[in-house]
């Protein structure tokens, strides 16, 4: 029901299709989906080989496997949301399905047992992550879809991927300081862990429910008809090069990104020499987004989002590439490069998420056909996959090769110079390789003209 429907005043901007209420409410899933997406690729990892005592190679895969189904299960996803948004106008059942699946799987993922360890630890995070990673699915194949129909207006989608690149900046900050605050407030170990995955899952509940319901009453813009079978439409996804250049570049700054998240707790316990300054690494990695996210949008308005996000990523290239010489540099020198990273992650969220739904709507005008969901559905098993697939090089790779020695959490483990190296490598040049690889695709991102500018509210170019 819209506000004239319900007897309140019409509080749209003219020429504009949401209210300020269904904007900011559309966000607020971000603050959900951040604490999600955040916390497991900080801590997980470290949870198994530090608390859990499972081998960095196992515990590596116990972090992947779950996001590689998200690539299988997807796409499925985003289809059928495709035909509940033509049998009843909106996708909005879904999100509260993710609402009701994620935040538990979430808590008892950080739940396991005090009986199990090794590999049977593994056992159970892997099965309750998988299960966690599903719901997230249910959830962000839509969320991240409903852009595109919520309003025709290419600025008025720019506005709205503005506020939920701002919410999911602070659920990222509020989730990625709040987890390691939490596990050292619950007597760290498991006792810790635990008390972690339930206040947090309740936090990500409370954001997902926020979304279903401030989105309430938008006025669908219908962008295609929904044809064909999964299979086909994602064969005919694959000749849409716009789309492909920015999914590969989304997915490598994803691993990056990932792979820096992975790597701060084994900074912070083996360089820094305190496991707890996670926090604050953390902090210096996405604070600075808070304060450099509008400006990131003032240069999209002023040189375009595209040469915008390679300004971005070289950004973040270069304060990643400084941290190579973490492990000798003062604590502060540490921060203050972190803190450059910061500047350029906070881009790098907003620019492609900002083209995302340009490209979308490109798409459904050259085909007719509405593939939005399966498109992002695509996109969805992009991202959790990148963000997974860092800390699996960090751990199963890098440190699995290194000699890196886990842990059961009762003591620090004396760790060989190799695996003191590969923790700085880890922190610093695996990142910073992906981000620069990345730049190709950004570049090989040329949507359709279509008779637009390039400015803030327009293409990506």
């Amino acid at each position: 029901m819209t506000d004239a429907e319900a007897g309140r005043p019409d509080t749209r901007p003219a020429g504009r299709n949401l209210t300020r209420r269904q904007t900011v409410g559309y966000a607020l899933g971000s603050l959900g989906t951040g604490g999600f997406g955040v916390v497991p690729g900080l801590l997980l990892a470290y949870y198994l080989t530090d608390t859990l005592a499972v081998a960095a190679g196992l515990a590596g895969a116990v972090v992947l496997l779950p996001k590689l189904w998200d690539v299988l299960i997807a796409p499925a996803i985003g289809r059928m949301t495709d035909r509940t948004l033509m049998a009843r106008g909106d996708r909005r059942p879904w999100l509260l399905a993710g609402a009701a699946a994620l935040p538990v799987a979430f808590a008892l993922t950080f739940l396991t047992p005090g009986a199990l360890s090794g590999g049977a630890a593994a056992g159970w995070v892997v099965v309750f992550f998988l299960l966690a990673a599903t719901g997230y699915g249910v959830f962000q194949v839509p969320y991240v879809t409903m852009p595109t129909e919520m309003t025709a207006d290419p600025a008025e989608r720019t506005t709205i991927t503005a506020w939920r690149i701002a919410m999911l900046t602070v659920g990222i900050l509020l989730f990625g300081v709040a987890a390691p605050i939490l596990v050292s407030a619950g007597g760290e170990g498991r006792g810790g862990y635990a008390l972690m995955g339930v206040v947090l899952g309740c936090g990500i509940a409370a954001g997902m429910v926020a979304a279903w319901r401030g989105t309430r009453g938008i006025r669908t813009v219908r962008v295609g008809e929904v044809t064909g079978t999964v299979r086909s439409q994602l064969r005919a996804a694959a000749g849409n090069r716009p789309f492909v250049a920015l999914l590969a570049a989304f997915v490598l700054q994803a691993v990056a990104s990932g792979a820096m998240l992975a790597a701060a707790p084994y900074f912070a316990q083996y360089h820094l020499g305190d496991e707890g300054l996670t926090s604050v690494l953390f902090a210096c990695l996405v604070g600075p987004a808070l304060v450099t996210m509008p400006l990131w949008h003032r240069v999209a308005g002023l040189v375009g989002k595209r040469p915008g996000y390679v300004l971005a990523t070289l950004v973040f290239a270069a304060g990643a590439l400084g941290l190579t010489a973490g492990g000798s540099l003062p604590p502060l020198g540490v921060y203050a490069l972190v803190a450059v990273v910061g500047v350029g992650y906070a881009g790098t969220q907003m620019f492609p998420l900002a083209m995302l739904p340009d490209t979308l709507a490109d798409d459904a005008r050259a085909t007719g056909a509405s593939r939005a969901g399966i498109l992002t559905g695509v996109w969805t098993a992009g991202e959790t996959v990148g963000l997974a697939l860092g800390p699996f090089v960090v751990v199963s790779v890098v440190l699995g090769l290194s000699g890196y020695v886990s842990g059961s959490g009762d003591e620090t483990v004396a760790q060989p110079p190799s695996a003191l190296h590969a923790i700085t490598w880890s922190m610093s040049l695996v990142p910073a390789a992906c981000a620069l690889l990345s730049i190709v695709f950004v570049l090989a991102h040329r949507p359709p003209e279509h008779g637009r500018t390039g400015h803030a509210g327009g293409g990506s170019g």
